[in-house]
């Protein structure tokens, strides 16, 4: 039995990374307490996470293409439940860390499966709006999963964050098992050895793929930049308590989930380039906004330039994640990897060498709103208007 539309399952199956960073977050506190550690310490359970996911690409990409999405998508789900018992079971920081890197790559190898599956039913075309669609998704989660987190934690105890991805992850599992079909391409091409450049180079090598997916990771640059700074802002700087900072964090969460929704629409009727062109110049536009009213001590005029930077981020999620994958209809699952690799990697190192230059809060997210707009003037790029497709 499978489905006629996997899509639905291919959305269940990006949740898995979005609920294991934002659910358990208002846990921090009472979690570093139970472990007797500081809580800078407990605050790198997301990093740590980060971490294994983006370098977990390298292995999930090329395990796609050689077995198959289908029984890499069960791995992970199995694995995310193990590492999920082993993070609610913890008695030990250590081992508290390395259950979080497990689930990096348990949640890493679903994604993978998910991003490339959704290329192999859709083709080159049809996917780009697809892949909108499974970001806004993935966005409805920061909106939520923090309520979750807190409601469980009163009730239960922080144990009870983890015991929830393990019910989650085991009914998804279970779903897949019984539903999911191969979606990999019988040309797909694998290399003999899981991980090596010469796996990548044919990929990094084609210019479609490094303009796109540096747009990609600069565009999350600054959504990561905002979610690390906005705590600070927010609640130090701007004296918001912590039900106020939820709010307007929820509140660009939602504009995010509709921005990612209605740009592939948008799109269609502007054209990819001016769709694209649009993005980035939105982007570029808040960022410049961010810093003109940086000495306004609101929360309106903090976050208003982060909702028009959220949108414009939406229309190069709709544009470049797709034409990024496009050339690659024989290695997709190996491609998908190397651009989620740039994607969270990338960007998380972004983030942090900004942050070492001692700059303002507010000025670093300025630079992040900006900067894909200086790659897509400098950068080479191929004709955006309609890039070659291989399929």
């Amino acid at each position: 039995m499978g489905l006629r539309n996997p899509f639905p399952l291919f959305m269940l199956m990006v949740l898995f990374s979005p609920l294991a960073i934002d659910t358990f977050l208002p846990a921090v506190p009472m979690m570093a307490d139970s472990f007797a550690v500081p809580i800078n310490w407990m605050q790198q359970c997301l990093p740590m996470f980060m971490l294994a996911y983006g370098a977990g690409q390298l292995l999930a990409g090329p395990l796609a293409d050689r077995y198959g999405r289908r029984p890499v998508a069960l791995l992970g789900a199995s694995t995310y439940v193990l590492t999920s018992l082993m993070a609610a079971l913890a008695a030990d920081f250590s081992v508290l860390m390395l259950a979080r890197l497990g689930q990096g790559f348990s949640a890493c190898a679903l994604s993978v499966a998910a991003f490339a599956g959704v290329r192999d039913t859709f083709g080159a075309e049809r996917a780009k709006p697809m892949f909108s669609y499974l970001n806004g998704v993935i966005c409805i989660v920061p909106a939520l999963a923090p309520l979750l987190g807190e409601w469980l934690t009163k009730n239960w105890g922080w144990q009870s964050n983890f015991w929830f991805m393990i019910a989650y992850a085991t009914v998804v599992g279970m779903v897949m098992l019984f539903v999911l079909k191969e979606t990999r391409p019988a040309t797909t091409k694998s290399e003999a050895k899981l991980i090596a450049i010469r796996a990548y180079w044919p990929i990094v090598s084609v210019l479609e793929f490094r303009f796109y997916t540096g747009l990609v990771m600069l565009g999350m640059a600054m959504s990561v930049g905002f979610v690390t700074q906005a705590p600070a802002r927010m609640m130090v700087e701007l004296k918001l308590d912590g039900t106020q900072f939820a709010l307007w964090f929820g509140a660009n969460a939602l504009i995010n989930v509709a921005a990612a929704f209605v740009a592939p629409k948008v799109i269609t009727h502007l054209g990819q380039g001016n769709g694209l062109r649009f993005g980035v110049g939105l982007m570029a536009i808040s960022g410049i906004s961010e810093f003109v009213f940086s000495g306004v001590m609101t929360p309106l005029a903090f976050m208003v330039p982060v909702f028009t930077a959220s949108v414009g981020f939406c229309f190069v999620i709709a544009t470049c994640s797709g034409s990024a994958l496009a050339p690659f209809g024989d290695r997709a699952g190996t491609a998908a990897a190397l651009l989620g690799l740039f994607q969270m990697t990338g960007s998380a190192i972004i983030v942090g060498v900004l942050a070492m230059t001692g700059l303002s809060t507010v000025m670093q997210l300025s630079i992040l709103m900006i900067l894909p707009l200086v790659w897509f003037v400098v950068a080479r790029k191929p004709a955006v208007e309609a890039s070659r497709v291989h399929s």
